[in-house]
């Protein structure tokens, strides 16, 4: 007998500076629809934009970063996992569970030492 235990995940997702629009709509849609398809729900997208990654990945030094909220049974979180490891225009992608969904993103600014 299996349990379905459904839980609130964020999920960091680097795209492929180099997509077009049109691609990098396509590539986020992939995403969601793997999540969807695994009886996911997805709860908001946050378009971060483009952004200098930490370090170079791949011969990369950019990235269109996109943090998404979403539910679903914990069983199917390697499966999502193997799907995303499959898909070219992934850099990166981290999932961790999550307490709330943020409706807004915030950051404070960084302490510069002089």
């Amino acid at each position: 007998m299996t349990h379905e235990r459904n839980r609130l995940y964020e999920g960091m997702y680097i795209l492929n500076s180099n997509l077009s629009e049109d691609a990098r709509k396509k590539a986020l849609e992939k995403i969601t629809k793997v999540i969807e398809d695994n009886k996911g729900e997805i709860h908001k997208v946050h378009d971060m934009q483009k952004r200098k990654l930490a370090y170079e990945i791949n011969k990369r030094r950019e990235g269109y970063y996109y943090l998404i909220y979403f539910s679903i049974d914990t069983s199917a979180i390697k499966e999502l996992w193997n799907e995303y490891l499959l898909h070219e225009d992934i850099i990166r992608f981290m999932t961790a569970k999550a307490d709330k969904v943020l409706e807004t993103l915030e950051f404070e600014p960084l302490a510069i030492q002089q």
